[in-house]
Formats: structure tokens, C-alpha cells, sequence
């Protein structure tokens, strides 16, 4: 409940705030955001982090089948292939249907 309360304060306070600062701030807090998004050096990162992102998400598949093997329920396991087939159809996709660009 505690936490709930808090929540709802904090909210409350963001809103005064956001709305005291008014539509100018707003305007140039969205600028600085879109000029940070397009920045060379935090798109390289962003996209790093996303490959390394998908070569572990890809490791811990393997790794998981493996351990599991039979034990998973073969609907569900007959979801998981379908998807996974699905998804690798489309050109520039890695194996969970993200985009590798």
C-alpha cells in the first residue's frame, strides 16, 4: 500500500511540475531528446546492446532447450517452433524476428 501511495504522489507532484514548466519546456526537452536519439555514438550503442542483446537471448534458448529437452509439454513446444519458423522468413531477421539493422 505503501508503495502505491508513494507511486500516486510522485505522479501527482510530475504533474504539477510538467504542467508549471508549461508547453515551452516541453518543446525543448523534446528537441534535446530527438538530437540524443540521433546522435551517431548513441545509435552505434543502442545497437550493440541490441545484437549483444539477441547473441545471449540466443545462447540461453540453446542452453534451456538443451536442459529441458523432452520435459516441455509438446504443445507448447510445437508453439515455440512454428513461431520461431514464422519469423525467420522475412529477409535482414535474426531467429526472433528482429530486425538486424
Amino acid at each position: 500500500m505503501r508503495y502505491k501511495v508513494t507511486f500516486v504522489v510522485g505522479l501527482a507532484l510530475g504533474y504539477v511540475l510538467g504542467t508549471r514548466a508549461g508547453r515551452e519546456r516541453y518543446e525543448q526537452l523534446r528537441k534535446s531528446a530527438r538530437q540524443l536519439a540521433q546522435n551517431p555514438a548513441v545509435r552505434n550503442a543502442a545497437e550493440t546492446a541490441g545484437q549483444t542483446g539477441r547473441e545471449y537471448a540466443g545462447k540461453a534458448f540453446t542452453a534451456v532447450s538443451h536442459k529441458v529437452g523432452d520435459a516441455v509439454p509438446d504443445s507448447f513446444a510445437g508453439r515455440v517452433r512454428s513461431l520461431r519458423g514464422r519469423a525467420g522468413g522475412g529477409a535482414g531477421e535474426d531467429d526472433w524476428g528482429t530486425s538486424n539493422t
